[in-house]
């Protein structure tokens, strides 16, 4: 327990995972239409206030677990209850904590049938989200990671579109698949160290063909749920058919599951298995770019579009992963944090038009900009972001694993760059679209702008994108060290085996 820093006082972490529960739980009993909205807002306003003592104290000196928490749970099996975040997942757990509120002002309106059920499914997936990047301990993050499937799947089948049944269930089972697979890994791994506490499986002197058959393992797991090329096929329907807030959470938080397993679980438990398979994982990423690239700019609906996007941008994510140097993970890991701005934001400016139009098709939301300039302005500036145009967040992430990966390999990094160009052509396409359309554009003359709840709910998106945009710097600090002490072990590791052979 030397890489735990003890947190002695007030448990913040599990407050932080326990009071959206708490919440839902609340609702079970008092579940009117109008207490389910103002109760879930306030409860994931809370959270997201009292999240932020965890970047004010935060040490980005320090690669150790930091608000630590540590509680046997079930000694027979060496199953404890141990939480603590590093700079790897600190800006995750905020990314969550602070787009929840704004899942639940999207979603005011657009709701009208078991609004309590609905607000108790999202409580129930903030709690599975924040705990899956705390928790350091294999069952307990095997539960959280598997309690966030049934909220989730009922999110698309209750109050998705035409096709919600087909939707969720795809959805539900191919995540199930790769569930199974982790699961497999991680009683493996059980077996070999005795203990689920992951800390203790890092580093190990584990077999190459054991390293090899676990990274397979959490590397289907983990590429289902980013989800990587060619196992995206279940992200554009769930994306169609989810409402809104679902839609933004699948991009901005779930998404992210799948890549932090492979920082937190591919390169330090299983390091060998690591470079011998990374090669053939970076031109999946590529592949991945280019194809998400292609097949987003044949789009005619705009949530297929985005989702679409995400296989391209979520291959950068990977893409600076596994090239396995300082610039790309750090690029990789402000890439996760600006897709899930950026995309979010342009779910929601989506969700906003479908209230106005009821279609998500391009040529019913053509011309829109001469009667909705607030909403075409937000809509221009998260589109430059969407295709890192320079000053916008996703630029820094772009820019740092594109860095890495010339580093590298520089035939690689050439290839990525035709899905930086795809990006800007299919982004521009919509963006253009949408505000002038055509010669003969439907009569939009009926539309309303946004409203101060649509204003003001994407607002702080439209913040991030320029914070991070021309001041990354705090944000690159936070990760730092925790990257930097992984890749040293990483690569130390590497040489260690050099010399045995």
């Amino acid at each position: 327990m030397d890489n735990l820093i003890i947190n002695e006082g007030f448990p913040l972490l599990s407050f932080l995972i326990f009071l959206p529960l708490a919440g839902a739980l609340v609702m079970l009993v008092f579940h009117g239409e109008s207490f389910a909205r103002f109760w879930t807002l306030a409860v994931t306003t809370v959270v997201a206030l009292c999240s932020l003592p965890l970047v004010s104290g935060f040490d980005p000196t320090t690669a150790k677990y930091q608000f630590a928490e540590f509680h046997q749970w079930i000694p027979r099996f060496h199953i404890n209850y141990v939480l603590g975040m590093d700079g790897i997942s600190v800006l995750l757990v905020m990314l969550t904590t602070l787009i929840m509120p704004f899942c639940v002002l999207a979603s005011w309106k657009y709701i009208q049938k078991r609004v309590a059920a609905f607000m108790i499914c999202l409580l129930i997936m903030e709690t599975s989200m924040l705990g899956v990047f705390v928790a350091l301990d294999f069952v307990l993050f095997y539960i959280l990671w598997e309690f966030m499937l049934i909220p989730m799947y009922l999110l698309i089948a209750i109050w998705g579109g035409p096709r919600k049944v087909y939707a969720s269930i795809k959805f539900f089972l191919y995540t199930l698949a790769g569930s199974i697979l982790l699961l497999v890994a991680i009683i493996a791994l059980y077996l070999k160290n005795g203990s689920f506490y992951i800390p203790d499986m890092m580093w190990q002197q584990y077999s190459t063909t054991f390293q090899i058959l676990v990274f397979l393992a959490f590397f289907l797991a983990f590429a289902i749920k980013v989800p990587m090329f060619p196992f995206h096929t279940w992200l554009p329907a769930a994306h169609v058919e989810a409402p809104t807030a679902g839609s933004v959470i699948l991009a901005s938080i779930l998404l992210k599951m799948g890549t932090y397993g492979f920082l937190r679980f591919c390169l330090p438990i299983t390091p060998d298995a690591t470079f011998a398979l990374a090669p053939y994982i970076l031109w999946l990423s590529i592949a991945g770019i280019i194809y998400g690239g292609f097949t987003a700019l044949a789009q005619n609906d705009m949530k297929k579009l985005i989702a679409y996007s995400s296989v391209g941008h979520m291959g950068f994510v990977t893409l600076g992963i596994f090239v396995l140097n300082s610039q790309g993970l750090e690029g990789a890991i402000m890439q996760m944090i600006n897709h899930g701005v950026t995309t979010g934001a342009l779910f929601l400016c989506v969700g906003m038009i479908y209230e106005r139009t009821h279609s998500r098709e391009l040529d019913v939301a053509a011309g829109v900009g001469k009667y909705m300039p607030w909403y075409v302005t937000y809509l221009a500036f998260f589109s430059l972001s969407s295709f890192a145009f320079p000053g916008t967040n996703s630029f820094i992430g772009e820019f740092l694993v594109l860095a890495g990966t010339f580093k590298e390999n520089v035939p690689l990094a050439l290839a990525a760059i035709p899905g930086a160009v795809l990006a800007a052509a299919y982004m521009l396409r919509l963006l253009q679209r949408v505000v002038w359309g055509r010669a003969t554009n439907p009569d939009q003359s009926h539309l309303k702008d946004l409203n101060l709840r649509e204003i003001v709910t994407l607002a702080p998106f439209l913040l991030f994108v320029f914070w991070i945009g021309l001041g990354p710097q705090p944000f690159i600090d936070m990760m730092h060290t925790s990257v930097v002490s992984l890749l040293d072990q990483l690569h130390s590791w590497q040489q260690q085996g050099m010399a045995l052979r």
